[in-house]
């Protein structure tokens, strides 16, 4: 017999993107919910993020489809150059025939406005509640519901938990306790006003320079007034997973081979924020019982296909409607949705750590690199965008292994 949404509320660890995201999907099948948050109070740090047409779907699955439009910046293309000479090599168009062929645009945001717009849909919902400086650190689990405590030895009760509490989840050390996979790739991400960006880069588009061991990416965000600039390389010295301040200095000495028109981006941020970046392996199994795993928590991945918000979104839709074709059985929805999300999440993951290579290739590696993508029509482009951009809703389910 499935389980009254009104009873017991559902636990999420986490009120980042991918935990408020599964709060406006639990409540919108009427469950309650109670967003726990380590942090002293609901926010996002970051700079910008790239969103897909995927990500377009998923706002408008959760209901915040008008807000999230309304805060983005809608590119005309993505471009590449190698960063040795400054050529062109690859050029895809975000214009009309881009969103006629995926149904939605693809657009630049500031991180802090994507989580914004989520937030404010959860508030607008007498069903979600919210607990601050709540970090969860034990998890006890029986037929019935989920138990866990706080820091502070405060105990909450659900009838299930979700665990969205980001790359060193303490759900996921619970349930898997698998390593984490230091990359050795650093990044630096910034902030920079457009009157102190160049102008011969001030493209509406999301731009991506890449060199030997390094790269550097540029767009716009809050409707054109800022640009996010992010530089990565790989790092000289052994690296812990973590974020900290960086310094221009460090910035420098990784760029010395770069052409002088991306060279000059480095030059721009007045303060940097450092981050040594990690995944982790994809694992078939992140559903236990009443609780399973959401978002970084469930598939942590580099950056190089600028899918991780928009992954999370995604599984936050698809354990919706998971929940609505099991008359919102938890037990059995976690099972579904795992299986709906685990081939397509660890694609973002393997794709992500290939993807890092290529853009980080050097002597003739970089040469066939470049041939990859020139002269490439838009066509091309898109039907190898497919798989990941045409994500909606209504195919969220199909082709789930068994």
């Amino acid at each position: 017999m499935a389980q009254s949404p009104n009873e017991t509320p559902i636990l999420i660890a986490g009120g980042g993107i991918g935990g408020l995201a599964a709060a406006l999907s639990l409540s919108r099948r009427g469950f309650r919910v109670q967003v726990l948050e380590q942090s002293p109070e609901i926010g996002e740090i970051g700079a910008g993020i790239q969103l897909g047409p995927n990500a377009f779907s998923a706002f408008d699955a959760l209901g915040i489809g008008e807000k999230a439009r309304s805060r983005a910046v809608y590119t005309d293309y993505m471009v590449m150059h190698d960063a040795v000479d400054a050529q062109q090599i690859g050029n895809i168009p975000t214009d009309e025939s881009f969103r006629k062929r995926f149904g939605n645009p693809y657009a630049v945001v500031h991180r802090a406005d994507v989580h914004l717009s989520l937030f404010e849909g959860a508030q607008e919902n007498d069903l979600v509640e919210f607990f601050t400086s709540t970090r969860v650190e034990r998890i006890e689990q029986n037929e019935h519901g989920v138990t866990v405590h706080d820091q502070n030895g405060k105990a909450y009760h659900g009838q299930a938990l979700i665990g969205a509490d980001g790359v060193k989840s303490v759900v996921r050390d619970h349930f898997v306790g698998d390593p984490h996979r230091v990359t050795g790739h650093v990044v630096y991400r910034a902030v920079v006003e457009k009157e102190e960006f160049p102008k011969d880069l001030q493209w509406n588009a999301a731009a991506i320079w890449v060199g030997p061991n390094c790269h550097l990416v540029h767009y716009p965000i809050r409707g054109g007034a800022q640009y996010n600039v992010v530089v990565t390389f790989h790092s000289r010295q052994t690296e812990e997973w973590g974020v900290k301040d960086g310094s221009a200095e460090e910035v420098q000495s990784y760029f010395q081979g770069v052409c002088d028109q991306a060279r000059q981006l480095i030059d721009l941020p007045k303060s940097w924020r450092r981050w040594a970046t990690a995944d982790r392996d994809p694992i078939g199994q992140w559903s236990y019982g009443r609780s399973t795993l959401l978002g970084d928590a469930a598939h942590p991945t580099t950056q190089y296909m600028a899918q991780g918000a928009c992954m999370a979104m995604e599984d936050a839709v698809t354990l919706g409607e998971a929940l609505r074709v099991n008359d919102n059985d938890l037990v059995k929805a976690f099972d579904l949705y795992q299986k709906a999300r685990v081939a397509r999440t660890a694609r973002i993951v393997l794709s992500s750590r290939e993807m890092g290579r290529l853009y980080h290739a050097q002597g003739v590696e970089r040469l066939v690199r470049n041939d990859l993508w020139r002269g490439r029509t838009p066509a091309r482009f898109y039907d190898a965008l497919e798989w990941l951009y045409s994500w909606k809703l209504e195919n969220c389910l199909s082709g789930v292994h068994a």
